[in-house]
């Protein structure tokens, strides 16, 4: 709660719930709304929205049947579990459900005074505890006073005369001011407040702003851009400070002076936040401007950003302080996509520019990649500049020389599609051509010869973190297919039974590992499920795995029962040359009458599935393969009945750091009944409910905010006994 009543926004609202709450809250789905002056929910921040939603669901009619609109009208938490919403909720103007996830929507209100409402994702696949209840409303209560008193102390700092009239220079801006989300940046009274939202390039002043600044206020409150008012020679100190703070995040303070009508100069000192989504990329910057004294001519006043007056720099050290601030982001960069982040999220704010499109070499032709970090309408935008803008793209790079857009009154009969100006960069590392790089600006510039250098140096920058991601994103998809084509690439079409399966990768280290399974044909007719885990996330891992395998499937075949194969399989694995360990499962099951026989080397026991119920098989076990080799396992008989399920998996499929083991397993055996209630085999068929059931299991996964280990499962459904 503490953490909860110091954030200064609604993104740091729900990046707080998100990463410092309850690990039951997914934060994939999650959103948070505030009521606009027109009474409608806004979309203000989320997390892990798709593109539908932000799409169809950015601005919620309260007086309509969503979930937040039930919230806010009823004024009590709207909790959709999961039956409804795989049953009832989303309805035919909506999306899927997964019907293992619980939505809730929680109205936020403050002394009867309706502030917004926040939705969470839970990962509760079935019902949700009242406790768990008690501390979603305790959160949400906290969260709306939270936004009631910024809302509060943003508007108490809008200056207005006795006569309820916008100051001098406010123009007619609207009480409030002109911008929603400037509620959340406001620091202390007298000074004026901004906001910038890095994800649409949009930035929003006060009132108050624009008299500090001398500029002229607009009707929206959109801000000038930054090299419009900024000095032309502290214009780079800004670009190399900011630069640096969307790297880090976190508080800043920079001086510059901004120019006024009639040669006058003004200097002000900017102090702001750069705000961090729960993934750690840049989302907003708030903060306040003030007025720190007035001069007339250019050399009055001067101070550069985070400098003290004696501190000066000149141009030349700014551009170059700039170039080392991303230099240092791409340095972090692993894969492309972490290279297009870090463009999207640093070089692009830094530079003032409306959009940056990348695109690269593949084959001999240029493909864009800058719309893959983004969704919605920006993705959509970004598509159709690659498009407009791919002949003059490959122009400059195969001249292997920028270009650059020059101002003049021709530039006024282009298309409204057409930036205002641009630079094409070619990228080109090591003498090889990566690929291009649009930068697009929505005011017309002039680019002088200092430009051009500053952006060429960046364009190799550019191209040599790309060159390294690109062979990173190559040994990483070869090191993927190698263990992919360890696993079994489809399953066998057995009579008498329907069968899933599927495999994810770990999100961490080399993102590969040494899970597997197989579904076996054994001699007399029977079928051999396996799944195992070998330890460790790397390539030895993965080699380990695919000698496991293959030892195991020639013990089986030769007709060993799952014991003695395990035991030949734990031999086998200490004759090898590694000090790795794995666990294993191993069932054989007689699709003629159900008979199974099952031995377990320290893996998660099966789960059966049946009547509506969700079971661990008590299966006894024995040690890890490779700990002690002359180690027996025990062989344990049970029987499948028709119409029931089998689930056998690695603990990636439950692990989470932020949860009691055992209380995931529960979890999950809570969601496979709900499943067997609601869509199980006998009312979908059972092929397609296991494809459907695979599919929800892994979604719980993937929606976890990392992923270290990988996952495998497989599911096995008999259909009718064999004649």
């Amino acid at each position: 709660m503490r953490l909860l009543l110091g954030c200064t926004s609604a993104a740091e609202l729900l990046g707080t719930v998100l990463a410092e709450g309850p690990g039951w809250i997914t934060g994939e789905g999650s959103a948070l709304y505030l009521l606009d002056s027109a009474g409608m929910l806004r979309l203000t921040a989320s997390h892990g929205l798709p593109d539908w939603a932000h799409e169809r669901y950015s601005i919620v009619d309260p007086a309509g049947d969503l979930p937040a609109a039930m919230a806010l009208r009823l004024r009590r938490p709207y909790l959709l579990s999961p039956e409804h919403t795989s049953v009832d909720y989303p309805n035919k103007n909506a999306g899927m459900g997964t019907g293992m996830v619980a939505v809730i929507a929680l109205p936020m209100v403050v002394d009867e005074r309706p502030v917004g409402v926040l939705a969470l994702a839970l990962a509760h696949r079935g019902t949700v505890p009242r406790r768990d209840l008690d501390v979603l409303e305790t959160i949400g209560e906290a969260c709306a006073h939270r936004l009631s008193h910024l809302l509060d102390h943003a508007d108490a700092r809008i200056p207005q005369d006795p006569a309820g009239a916008p100051p001098d220079g406010a123009g007619s801006l609207p009480a409030g001011l002109a911008h929603p989300m400037l509620s959340l940046a406001v620091r202390a009274a007298g000074h004026g407040a901004f906001e910038r939202d890095l994800v649409t390039g949009e930035s929003y002043w006060d009132a108050a702003a624009f008299r500090v600044t001398g500029q002229p206020a607009t009707a929206d409150g959109s801000a000038p851009e930054l090299d419009r008012i900024v000095h032309p020679e502290d214009l780079p100190d800004v670009q190399a400070a900011l630069a640096e703070s969307l790297t880090t995040g976190g508080w800043y303070r920079i001086g510059y002076r901004v120019l006024r009508g009639g040669g006058r100069v003004a200097r002000i000192e900017e102090t702001g936040e750069v705000m961090l989504d729960v993934h750690g990329r840049p989302v907003r910057v708030a903060g306040l401007l003030s007025d720190r004294g007035q001069g007339r001519g250019r050399d009055q006043g001067r101070e550069h950003p985070g400098q003290q007056p004696e501190e000066q720099s000149t141009p030349a050290g700014a551009r170059t302080a700039l170039l080392l601030a991303l230099t240092r982001s791409l340095s972090r960069a692993v894969t492309v996509r972490d290279v297009t982040t870090a463009v999207t999220d640093v070089a692009r704010p830094a530079f003032g520019a409306a959009s940056i499109v990348l695109d690269l070499v593949d084959e001999g032709r240029l493909l864009p990649v800058s719309h893959t970090v983004y969704g919605g309408p920006r993705r959509t935008e970004l598509t159709r500049l690659a498009d407009l803008s791919e002949n003059v793209m490959q122009h400059a790079l195969t001249r292997s020389a920028p270009l650059f857009s020059e101002p003049g009154p021709e530039r006024g009969r282009h298309g409204p599609l057409t930036p205002a100006s641009w630079a094409v960069l070619p990228l080109v590392a090591s003498g090889r051509q990566v690929g291009s790089c649009l930068i697009t600006f929505s005011a017309e510039r002039a680019f002088g010869r200092e430009d051009r250098t500053l952006y060429s140096a960046f364009a190799g920058i550019l191209a040599q973190s790309l060159e390294r991601a690109r062979l990173y994103d190559t040994h990483h998809h070869r090191a993927t297919e190698l263990q992919r084509a360890m696993l079994p690439r489809t399953l066998p079409r057995l009579p008498g039974i329907a069968s899933a399966a599927r495999y994810l990768p770990s999100t961490e280290g080399m993102q590969i590992g040494g899970d597997w399974y197989d579904l076996l044909r054994l001699p007399d007719g029977r079928i051999g499920l396996v799944i195992g885990d070998v330890q460790g996330h790397n390539a030895e891992a993965t080699a380990v795995m695919g000698q496991l395998r293959s030892g195991l499937r020639a013990y089986a075949t030769d007709g060993h029962d799952p014991a003695a194969t395990l035991a030949r399989t734990s031999r086998l694995l200490t004759e090898l040359d590694t000090d790795l360990f794995a666990t294993c499962l191993f069932l054989a099951l007689d699709p003629a009458d159900g008979a199974l026989t099952a031995a377990r080397a320290g893996h998660p026991a099966p789960v059966r599935i049946a009547d509506g119920r969700a079971v661990e098989l008590d299966l006894p076990g024995g040690p890890p393969l490779g700990v002690d080799p002359g180690q027996p396992y025990p062989l344990t008989d049970g029987r499948l009945a028709v119409g029931e399920t089998l689930l056998v998996y690695t603990d990636g499929l439950v692990e989470d750091r932020e949860e009691d083991y055992d209380e995931s397993v529960q979890r999950m055996l809570g969601g496979l009944e709900l499943w067997a209630r609601q869509t199980g085999p006998t009312r979908v068929g059972a092929a397609p409910a296991l494809e459907r059931l695979a599919d929800l299991l892994t979604l719980n996964v993937t929606e976890r905010r990392s992923r270290p280990d990988d996952v495998a499962l497989l599911l096995l459904h008999r259909t009718s006994p064999l004649p």
